[in-house]
């Protein structure tokens, strides 16, 4: 396990500045990113299996804007809760990714989307004390193979198998038992919450502030008052601006994220929500003492 310094905080590891604000790095606004002013974004991050081995045109616009911006990584095919042998080919593959474009920080999922076969899909964790330990170990066996601590985030959940503790219990559980950070995905929290009638603020509240590296921010569908679904396909809405807001207030800047994966609006309408991001981090500039 990579070394931890216990009197360093997960922003301190993840080597972005506090208030860095990125864009998720997708093919079709690569045109955009690269014809973008500077100080437009500070980071990028992609889905390293989007693009290990890619070459061409695509491949020469990612290796253009690494030079441009630091490149952060979010995996969405590890599965780290799931039962299936870990998929070690692809560890050693992203391991190489990230070495090849320095990237600063690594996340993965706290969920499972694989069992003989890829689920195309992130589906939630029995939150059981069984699934803390297995899950811990696995997330234990990929920071040990890549020499790195990794965050994981929390995930939009519609059902919760076999719960023998709430999401909060669980998710602290699983950070404490595996030694590994947090990326805090603020509309998932929003979503969850609406969805399971919890307080958004108190989950947001009983995380270890120390541990989290970075925020994602996204739009979702409203399918019902009771009923959202996280699709990052629309603009992010006020409650999830206000709820992004109040968790500066509460642990400081932090790097944020916007993420868009279809229904991409003009680019002058992301680099709006961009600067939202960057106008709720200054007004709470020096916040967070939890």
């Amino acid at each position: 396990m990579p070394s931890t310094d216990a009197l360093a905080t997960g922003l301190d590891r993840s080597s972005l500045p506090a208030a860095a604000t990125g864009l998720g790095l997708r093919r079709a606004l690569l045109q955009d990113l690269r014809d973008a002013p500077a100080g437009d974004v500070d980071f990028l991050e992609c889905a390293p299996e989007n693009w290990i081995g890619v070459g061409g045109p695509a491949g020469d616009a990612l290796a253009e804007l690494a030079t441009r911006y630091p490149l952060t990584c979010h995996g969405l095919s590890l599965s780290l809760g799931s039962t299936a042998p870990l998929d070690t080919v692809l560890l050693e593959q992203v391991g190489r990714f990230l070495d090849r474009h320095n990237v600063p920080l690594y996340s993965e999922h706290l969920s499972y989307c694989s069992d003989e076969g890829h689920l195309y899909d992130l589906l939630p964790l029995p939150f059981t004390d069984e699934a803390v330990r297995h899950t811990a170990a696995r997330i234990a066996r990929v920071q040990d193979a890549l020499g790195r601590r990794i965050a994981v985030e929390n995930v939009s959940y519609y059902l919760a198998p076999e719960p023998a503790m709430d999401e909060l219990a669980f998710t602290n559980a699983v950070l404490a038992e595996a030694d590994c950070d947090l990326l805090l995905d603020v509309n998932n929290v929003y979503v969850n919450a609406c969805n399971h009638g919890y307080d958004a603020d108190t989950f947001i509240a009983g995380l270890p502030a120390a541990r989290i590296v970075c925020l994602h921010v996204a739009g979702h569908l409203d399918e019902a008052p009771d009923l959202k679904i996280d699709t990052h396909g629309s603009a992010v809405i006020d409650p999830v601006w206000d709820l992004l807001a109040r968790t500066y207030a509460r642990i400081g800047a932090r790097p944020t994220l916007l993420e868009r994966d279809f229904n991409f609006p003009p680019y002058a309408e992301l680099r709006g929500e961009l600067h939202t991001i960057r106008r709720l981090m200054a007004a709470h500039a020096g916040a967070g003492h939890d």
